[in-house]
């Protein structure tokens, strides 16, 4: 009953408001407060984040655990389902549920995925796919078969081509009419649909050399997507935030929290533009228990600490900016962004 009074109140909260036509859903992997401050300190004291004007707190429990991970947080996000660790699209019951990408496509509306991960990784995979374990990447990647995404860019290569059934699904991409890529040499191509892979599995990190790869699968998405008259809905993740947080190394999730801040940026001037695109920014989760020891804004320098190699069960940030970006302020559970999503772009309605 409180979840249907709560729905009917944030419904009449939009009620009046300019409904976006577009809905950016960026999502930096393990990002919680101590890693945004410490991508701002890096970065000699601000972030593109600090141009957003609504900004609110999500609870992420799973329904098996007091700390989720990224299957059931990003499956919470996708289907409006609390689900237990490890599923990929499921509910509690592990019955499938439908996902924001697969209602944004039945409504006619252009979809994207784009990650620093492997594509069939926990997090873009509960968007499209709806598996049991988050580690059967060959049955995720064959989900990708089953809705017409317009634009996929990430790591994950071989789940596609080299498979233990033999089958070569960027072979059936191809039949199907996809501009299929094993690189992000992308400029050339104009319009969707598109598979860009750009790694056999997980692409290198920000230190190692990726550049701005997250910004030119943005960027990319971004123009293809925004074609359709009817609009789009695209998932951005900062995947490798996160990695930095079990490795316990402050530098890592720096660099990382920097670059992912770059497609923020990016995201952020294109509706300022467009006037007609939601921008969402969030976290599934706190990775590291990272705590800042000390700092210097000038110099850039962070001393960072740790309590854990996994995953800590704090409160995450969201901000908004945007047509319809006020219900996003306050504080609720991560399967109501599901619903404030799906209320603004009206999906799931004639």
């Amino acid at each position: 009953m409180k979840k249907i009074i709560a729905l009917c109140l944030l419904s009449a909260s939009l009620m009046g408001q300019k409904a976006p036509k577009n809905v950016i859903l960026l999502i930096g992997d393990g990002m919680g407060v101590s890693q945004i401050y410490a991508g701002l300190t890096a970065n000699r004291g601000h972030l593109n984040l600090e141009r957003m004007k609504v900004i609110g707190f999500h609870k992420n429990q799973a329904s098996d655990n007091y700390v989720t991970d990224s299957a059931a947080g990003a499956t919470a996000f996708a289907t409006g389902k609390q689900t237990y660790n490890g599923a990929i699209g499921l509910d509690s019951l592990k019955v499938p549920s439908v996902t924001l990408l697969e209602m944004a496509e039945q409504k006619g509306l252009s979809t994207g995925l784009v990650s620093t991960c492997d594509i069939t990784d926990a997090t873009p995979s509960s968007f499209i796919a709806h598996q049991l374990k988050r580690s059967m990447h060959e049955e995720i990647a064959l989900d990708f078969m089953k809705t017409p995404v317009d634009v996929v860019i990430g790591g994950g290569r071989k789940y596609f081509e080299k498979r233990k059934d033999g089958m070569n699904l960027l072979d059936t991409l191809r039949k199907k009419g996809y501009q299929v890529q094993s690189t992000l040499d992308v400029d050339g191509i104009t319009k969707g649909p598109l598979v860009a892979l750009y790694a056999e599995e997980n692409p290198i990190k920000v230190m190692e050399g990726r550049g701005d790869a997250l910004l030119k699968s943005t960027k990319k998405s971004l123009e293809i997507l925004h074609q359709n008259k009817k609009g789009f809905f695209v998932m951005i993740e900062g995947s490798q935030i996160d990695w930095g947080g079990h490795a316990n190394d402050t530098d890592y999730i720096i660099t990382e929290m920097v670059d992912f801040d770059k497609s923020i940026g990016y995201a952020l001037d294109f509706a300022a533009k467009d006037k007609e695109t939601l921008v969402v920014i969030t976290a599934d989760h706190e990775t590291g228990g990272f705590a800042l020891m000390g700092g210097n804004m000038k110099t850039g320098e962070v001393k960072g600490a740790f309590t854990t190699k996994g995953h800590t069960g704090q409160m995450i940030p969201v901000f908004a900016y945007g047509p319809g970006a006020e219900v996003f302020g306050g504080i609720y559970n991560n399967y109501d962004i599901f619903t404030k999503i799906k209320l603004a772009l009206k999906l799931g309605q004639k």
